[in-house]
């Protein structure tokens, strides 16, 4: 035997193992795909390349855009108008207004999901799912209400948001924050900066940092390092997971990691946006060098519509407005859903899809029941993605934005309750609801109601159904503490 033929055969020998082990562990993972979402943070519809952004935005999205071909993308994708309840609506499948996470808190007051609610992380934990989420959680920043907490097995990131830290280097980031210039008599005893935790289940959270601009400028990149070793790990092991990969670009202040700052030459958000492509493109690649491509199912989305404030306005496409509002430029974003040989590839569609949805898609995919004794505002949506039927399951839903009831989509329309346009524009209560056909209205700018009146039925319709749910379910108050019971319950 020559020394050639002797290697192959040591090596083949060495190989065969892993090889057998990885097809063994292929197998028993079967009917439990993995689940991989990631969520930018207000990346607006116009942003992306598949979108009609990329180049044009500055920067190209190559890895972003390669993915939307490969599954099915949606033009009809919803969420709610702010960070705080898209995250709660994702985690419980129940309108914010529900469970008192319907607007952004601010500090110094109780907030998040109090306990009696089940977040995905739970259902999925239950099953058997390897669980990590890492970047900002913002449902919960007290103790008992962090990831570690709510069913995930460890998490690395913020408990809160970017534009909440209070900047300990703030005197020397006039770049970050032009016009402010300095801390303003801020005074870390009393309002303390943004803390970084790495924490794991059944372990007290550990500060490891605070939200400086460094910090702020690295997160992005160690936050897709966690997430790729979380995903080799767990395909290594065989073990089903569920990878929520919070991003932080492009929240403001948008900070591009040194690696990329100036790599566009378009600025800093171009850079951000280079940055993204960049992170979802890694972690795209370690499904695939895992081996585990086609039992993953891979979801890429944004919270909600583009920023509002100078300098790093975002693009809303075709729509109008921004976010905090219930214009379409809020409510819709974009969305991609990729599983090979499950989801069709190259497929498009204007249907309703509502972010409250993927709670009750991805608990059926992992096997769990959702909970019965409370409202789930999520419908099914798995036989639409996997092309088993044209229709969403979905007709429309009612847009709260706080806690005003401020807009109903059903189908092609939209019923106007309330008027604001910007975030920054004080919402004006109309006389009469304002009736817009987004196909072809799609600044809604035209009131069609006295031409076509009856489109109102349906809208009160899905309003009078949810004013009876909400009265057979009441509402959880915004800063409700621990422990909640629900009506004529006596254990959580």
């Amino acid at each position: 035997m020559t020394r050639r033929d002797l290697a192959k055969t040591v090596l083949g020998s060495a190989i065969a193992p892993i090889a057998n082990n990885v097809q063994a562990a292929t197998q028993a993972r079967g009917a439990k795909p993995n689940i991989v979402l990631m969520l930018a943070d207000n990346l607006g519809y116009g942003e992306l390349g598949v979108y009609g952004g990329g180049i044009l935005r500055g920067a190209p999205t190559p890895r972003i855009d390669k993915l939307a071909g490969e599954g099915m993308r949606l033009l009809n994708f919803n969420v709610e108008a702010q960070c705080t309840p898209s995250r709660s609506a994702l985690m419980t499948g129940r309108f914010p207004i529900r469970s008192g996470t319907h607007t952004v808190p601010r500090g110094g007051v109780f907030e998040g999901l109090t306990l009696w609610e089940v977040t995905l992380a739970q259902l999925l934990s239950a099953q058997g799912y390897a669980t990590g989420i890492w970047g900002k959680w913002h449902v919960g920043s007290s103790e008992a209400r962090l990831p570690t907490n709510r069913g995930f097995d460890e998490w690395y990131g913020i408990p809160r948001t970017y534009s909440e830290a209070f900047w300990p280097d703030l005197n020397d980031a006039n770049s970050v924050w032009p016009s402010i210039g300095s801390k303003q008599g801020w005074d870390p005893k009393m309002v303390p900066a943004q803390p970084i935790y790495d924490a794991r289940k059944g372990e007290k959270p550990r500060q490891v940092g605070e939200l400086n601009v460094d910090q702020r400028m690295a997160m992005e990149k160690e936050i897709t390092t966690r997430a790729t070793a979380f995903i080799k790990k767990n395909a290594s092991e065989g073990k089903p997971f569920f990878a929520y990969v919070s991003f932080a670009s492009v929240h403001q202040p948008v900070l591009p990691n040194p690696e990329f700052a100036g790599k566009t030459g378009n600025g800093s958000w171009a850079d951000s946006l280079a940055e993204m492509d960049h992170r979802a493109g890694q972690i795209l690649d370690s499904i695939k060098e895992a081996g585990i491509e086609d039992n993953t199912i891979v979801i890429f989305t944004s919270d909600n519509g583009p920023e509002a404030t100078h300098p790093w306005e975002g693009d809303s496409g075709p729509w109008r407005g921004t976010y905090f509002t219930a214009m379409e430029a809020s409510l819709r974003a974009p969305f991609m859903i990729r599983w090979p040989g499950k989801i069709p590839a190259g497929r498009v569609n204007n249907e309703i899809v509502h972010i409250v949805d993927l709670f009750t898609t991805l608990a059926r995919i992992g096997g769990a029941e959702t909970p019965k004794d409370r409202a789930i505002d999520g419908v099914d949506q798995l036989d639409f993605f996997l092309g088993k039927q044209e229709k969403s399951n979905r007709e429309g839903f009612v847009a709260y934005v706080s806690d005003r009831l401020q807009a109903v989509k059903w189908r092609n329309w939209k019923m106007h309750l309330i008027w604001q346009v910007n975030l920054y524009d004080a919402p004006l209560k109309l006389p009469q609801p304002k009736i817009v056909n987004l196909l072809t209205d799609l600044k809604e700018e035209r009131d069609v109601r006295i031409h076509t009146g009856w489109v109102a039925y349906p809208m009160t319709k899905l309003l009078s159904e949810l004013e009876e749910s909400l009265k057979k379910y009441p509402p959880i108050a915004m800063g409700t503490p621990d422990p909640y019971l629900p009506p004529n319950r006596t254990t959580p």
